[in-house]
């Protein structure tokens, strides 16, 4: 949602980017080219279609200004006190070749003519008490987990319940508190949100840090939104660290949930990351997402396994399918350790009137430099050799524990409660799990 000054809201259509549902469903067509597609000339219409979503949405969005009650400099404040010494030092008559060299130096040669500079004499300054800057931009697809420092947390250290009015009319609000429980619990939270002045557009936002006497810590944001043409959307992020409770390895957690819909048409998205990290080198990654746009669905679930040992699991479903009854997919798996595994895979089409083609293939890496390939299909094709080949794949993630340690400072500086002597706290109950995404439709 772009801004408009003063906290105001100016909404083009939310940065869904359905149009990206075009090559979410190329990658699997491409794979069936040699069958014969039902309905072509509808989803060629919606082709076309697609392809015109999204235009402007990369308009760089203006910074919002709240101004709020009186000013809280003065006009000669605005000048430090010792640049102000130091210009009335300068004397431009004793000293105009200076003058001269100075104005030469200050205005470079440009190619155009300059337009004319007119200074305000009334001097601009920080307000008071401004209220809390919109972040009334929807997520983007695909775009994972965002680490701490773009979401910019920033949590106070006293009780806030405040409220405001903006020059436009809009309305804001904030406040913030401290809870406390058992076994050392505590929670800090900032909420804050606004309204445009005719009710029609919406944000809110709220941050937190947990903590206990266990030495688990967590980071999170939940954030939502609406605007007068009735997309709505809805977004959390959440990192924790805790101890494992069987193996007492420390473990660094981080998930995020994202949705959007369209309020002029039937189209929307939902995507479940979730990333898992212990000092030993395990690490588990995946996704699951959902999307829709009028006649077409697609879904997607992939996952990454390393166990910190050298063994590897990797799997990717894709699959899609039209309200005409055409469907289509492509999936796969590997499986690699001490160069030693197996690929495999099937990609598959379904038409309107139940025909199915299919196409499967696998792979046998032997490690001593010679893979078996086979495969067949629906169609009578089918092949079954021994090449020489390569074997390659990766037994570590590209970004692991020391990657995330990095890039968690925050999550990490947060202070418990100062435990008292003799007082030990309770053992900590399991994380709830953050990677069951069984129902992958938008929540309403």
């Amino acid at each position: 949602m772009a801004a408009s000054s003063a906290g105001g809201f100016t909404t083009p259509f939310l940065s869904i980017k359905l149009q990206s549902l075009h090559d979410d469903v190329s990658f699997l067509r491409l794979h069936c080219r040699s069958f014969e597609l039902s309905a072509t000339g509808e989803l060629r219409r919606h082709r076309r279609f697609f392809s015109g979503i999204g235009n402007g949405e990369d308009e760089k969005v203006g910074e919002r200004v709240q101004r709020l009650g009186g000013c809280c400099c003065s006009s000669d404040s605005v000048v430090p006190k010792k640049r102000r010494e130091q210009w009335r030092r300068f004397d431009p008559k004793k000293d105009s070749s200076i003058a001269r060299r100075v104005r030469s130096q200050a205005l470079p040669s440009l190619p155009f003519t300059s337009p004319t500079v007119r200074f305000h004499s009334k001097p601009r300054c920080t307000p008071r008490n401004p209220g809390p800057q919109s972040r009334d931009t929807p997520p983007k697809r695909d775009t994972g987990i965002a680490n701490e420092k773009d979401w910019g947390i920033n949590l106070v250290n006293e009780n806030l319940n405040e409220a405001g009015i903006n020059e436009d009319g809009s309305t804001w609000y904030r406040e913030s508190g401290d809870e406390l429980g058992e076994n050392g619990y505590r929670c800090r939270w900032t909420r804050m949100g606004g309204q445009s002045q005719d009710g029609t557009s919406e944000w809110k936002e709220t941050w937190w840090e947990k903590s206990d006497w266990t030495g688990y810590k967590e980071l999170g944001v939940e954030k939502s939104g609406r605007n007068a043409e009735g997309d709505s959307w809805w977004e959390t992020w959440q990192e924790m660290l805790h101890q494992d409770e069987w193996s007492n390895i420390a473990r660094i957690e981080r998930s995020a949930q994202k949705q959007a819909k369209s309020g002029s048409e039937n189209a929307g998205w939902y995507e479940k990351w979730w990333e898992k990290y212990d000092a030993k080198g395990w690490t588990e990654k995946g996704a699951h997402k959902y999307g829709r746009l009028n006649e077409q669905s697609w879904w997607e679930k992939w996952g990454e396994h390393y166990d910190g040992r050298g063994s590897v699991l990797k799997w990717t479903d894709k699959w899609a399918e039209t309200e005409l009854g055409t469907k289509w997919g492509d999936k796969w798996e590997e499986k690699f350790f001490a160069g030693i595994g197996s690929r495999q895979g099937e990609t598959w089409h379904v038409s309107p009137s139940g025909e199915r083609w299919s196409r499967t293939w696998g792979e046998e890496h032997f490690g001593n430099g010679k893979v078996h390939k086979y495969g067949k299909s629906t169609t009578g094709e089918s092949w079954d050799i021994v090449v020489v080949e390569e074997t390659y794949y990766e037994a570590d993630p590209h970004y692991g524990w020391a990657d995330v340690v990095g890039d968690s400072t925050q999550l990490l500086s947060i202070e418990p409660q100062e435990r008292p002597p003799g007082v030990y706290p309770n053992p900590p109950p399991p994380p709830p799990p953050i990677d069951d995404a069984s129902d992958l439709s938008p929540s309403s």
